[in-house]
């Protein structure tokens, strides 16, 4: 009799202890409590896509391209991802031209945005970027008091001899050399939960990266950094004539697109404006 209540209190056990690990696991996968915001940190006109394709095949072609920098919440923290244009550029009624013809503007400054949520720079635990170009780190320097989170490689890039000579772009985002920082080989679990991972995706850059996001109500959704550039990049898979190594980033994109359909993730294209007018209106979020 005494094996037999032994055994019971034994299968009673196990089952306890499965319901507990499935409860975790359920509880892991919905991620609830977290938002993604997105916000207006500038826009691009491009009036000849020709440099967006080394086919060639956008020549004469033109847009505009949106540039958003967008904030997590999580109960562990903030994660802003991508830091958009120096907010200064709001000051400048007209905008900026350059390259002869491009154009870029912004409507709002970042930290405003922030603040409609009653946040400062200083708020922010941690920062990310998908690469080191200005348009994704203008706004670095204003916080320097976050946990920098940033690939290797890229990180080796931003502060190496021949970007520290590039003075006006460097000055951009000197103050992150002395922040906190973490560095990744190839992925990052930000908060520790599965809830928003940074992977490693190079081509455009040594050590560009993407985030998945994975949220409670709106379920997966995937940041593309520059891996594509816009919309017509990922239909006909075109490369720009500047990006540093055509053959990762055909590579990272097979990645990317397969991490896309494990995940049933809805693919945002940073720079796509469609996307990012399809994205709920700041302070508007997913969840």
């Amino acid at each position: 009799m005494n094996l037999i209540v032994k055994m019971i209190s034994f299968a009673v056990c196990l089952t306890a202890l499965s319901m507990t690990s499935a409860v975790s696991a359920d509880d892991k996968s919905t991620h609830s409590g977290i938002k993604l915001y997105t916000l207006d940190c500038g826009t691009l006109f491009v009036p000849d896509l020709n440099g967006f394709s080394i086919e060639g095949r956008l020549a004469g072609m033109s847009t505009i391209m949106s540039n958003p920098c967008f904030l997590i919440r999580h109960p562990k923290g903030d994660l802003l991802w991508d830091l958009g244009y120096q907010e200064s550029l709001a000051d400048k009624v007209d905008g900026v031209t350059f390259y002869g013809a491009f154009h870029k503007s912004m409507a709002i400054k970042l930290s405003a945005q922030l603040a409609q949520l009653g946040l400062s720079p200083k708020d922010i635990d941690f920062v990310a970027i998908s690469h080191l170009h200005d348009d994704h780190i203008g706004n670095a320097n204003l916080f320097s008091e976050s946990t920098f989170i940033a690939n290797e490689q890229e990180h080796a890039s931003l502060f190496s001899a021949e970007s520290r000579a590039t003075a006006d772009n460097f000055s951009l985002y000197s103050a992150l050399e002395k922040s906190k920082t973490v560095l990744f080989k190839d992925s990052y679990d930000v908060f520790g939960d599965g809830s928003a991972l940074i992977e490693k995706m190079p081509g455009h850059t040594l050590g560009s990266a993407v985030l998945l996001l994975k949220l409670h109500n709106s379920g997966a959704v995937l940041l593309s950094g520059d891996l594509y550039t816009h919309a017509k990049a990922r239909e006909m898979n075109l490369v720009p004539r500047f990006s540093m190594d055509k053959k990762k980033i055909l590579a990272s994109r097979i990645r990317f697109e397969a991490l896309a359909k494990e995940e049933a993730a809805k693919v945002i294209i940073q720079h796509e404006k469609s996307d990012f007018e399809a994205l709920p209106r700041f302070p508007g979020y997913l969840d």
